[in-house]
């Protein structure tokens, strides 16, 4: 698995979860999804993206947006 898929795989689970926590726990995790999209769309405009470092450092081969 490549960098960009294991980012795109966090960022859909980490929305998924907070969706849920937010509908069944409580309305203040809705922040963290709204944290979500934003690091992603701050990351395809700078191409900065934290966990895309941490994934590489696991060993996750680069892929095309995070070389």
């Amino acid at each position: 698995m490549t960098v960009d898929r294991a980012v795109m795989l966090f960022a859909g689970t980490m929305v998924l979860v907070s969706l849920g926590l937010g509908f069944y726990v409580s309305p203040y995790w809705y922040l963290l999804t709204a944290f979500v999209g934003l690091n992603l769309m701050q990351a395809s405009v700078t191409g900065f993206c934290p966990a895309a470092m941490i994934f590489r450092k696991l060993g996750c081969p680069a892929g095309m947006a995070f070389k």
